[in-house]
């Protein structure tokens, strides 16, 4: 699985590790990059931008973009969902978060200002490269998930 945006590791990736999944970790920020390394020694991470990410030159059957999608640029989100798709091997699930609505806003963690395409453009474009969506859910704390599928066709 690769985790873009993964942070310092804690809290996603420490648990998809002890469930024993393998995790990539992509991040732009070298001080996140870092603590990650520390934190996870024995888990591969990169400081790169997503948008021009080698993604490791390899496939996964699991991408997770939590709390990153939203900080893009319009034209940054629609490119990485395509991305995503390139990299999922098929039956690959691809899980991210994003404000169900299309909104404007800056982020309270980061301060950059962040967009939502909202669900319905999000579902045109996770179509347009052949994942399917599979399930939407509201966490009830202002999260909304989007979970996708990729055709286990070649």
């Amino acid at each position: 699985m690769i985790d873009l945006g993964c942070g310092t590791g804690f809290p996603i990736t420490e648990v998809l590790i002890a469930e024993g999944i393998n995790v990539f970790g992509v991040d732009a920020a070298p001080s996140f990059v870092q603590a990650f390394q520390r934190n996870l020694p024995n888990t591969p991470a990169v400081c790169e931008a997503v948008q021009n990410s080698r993604f490791f030159d390899r496939t996964f059957d699991g991408a997770l973009a939590w709390g990153l999608m939203f900080l893009l640029s319009p034209e940054d989100q629609r490119k990485l969902i395509k991305r995503i798709a390139d990299i999922l091997a098929p039956g690959g699930r691809l899980l991210f978060t994003s404000p169900d609505e299309p909104l404007v806003w800056n982020d309270a963690m980061t301060g950059l200002e962040s967009r939502s395409l909202g669900a319905e453009e999000y579902r045109r474009e996770l179509s347009s490269v052949g994942l399917s969506v599979i399930s939407e859910y509201a966490d009830g704390d202002d999260g909304y998930y989007f979970e996708a599928l990729k055709s286990g066709m070649t």
